[in-house]
């Protein structure tokens, strides 16, 4: 009979991994520059609206320089929100 528990493999060990450094980047009404990223997320919790854009990634970025405005969207998706970027 073994006096030591059996621990987990090797790869089990030691993992302190990094975060992805998800999260919204701008805030409302903060001024943007063309191509900045607004949001980082994993999905769409945050849809494009006006004068922003989608990557692969789901990122939320600034097609124009203004201003960052968000909106919610249908009473029904209660956590889903557009964002527009209204022109300076």
């Amino acid at each position: 009979m073994a006096h030591v528990k059996t621990g987990g493999g090797k790869a089990n060990q030691g993992s302190n991994v990094p975060g992805k450094r998800r999260g919204v980047k701008r805030f409302a009404n903060e001024l943007v520059k063309s191509g900045e990223i607004i949001v980082r997320q994993k999905g769409t919790k945050f849809y494009p609206g006006v004068n922003t854009g989608i990557g692969r990634d789901f990122t939320i970025y600034s097609k124009v320089e203004g201003i960052v405005k968000f909106r919610r969207l249908t009473k029904d998706k209660r956590d889903k929100f557009a964002i527009d970027i209204i022109p300076k």
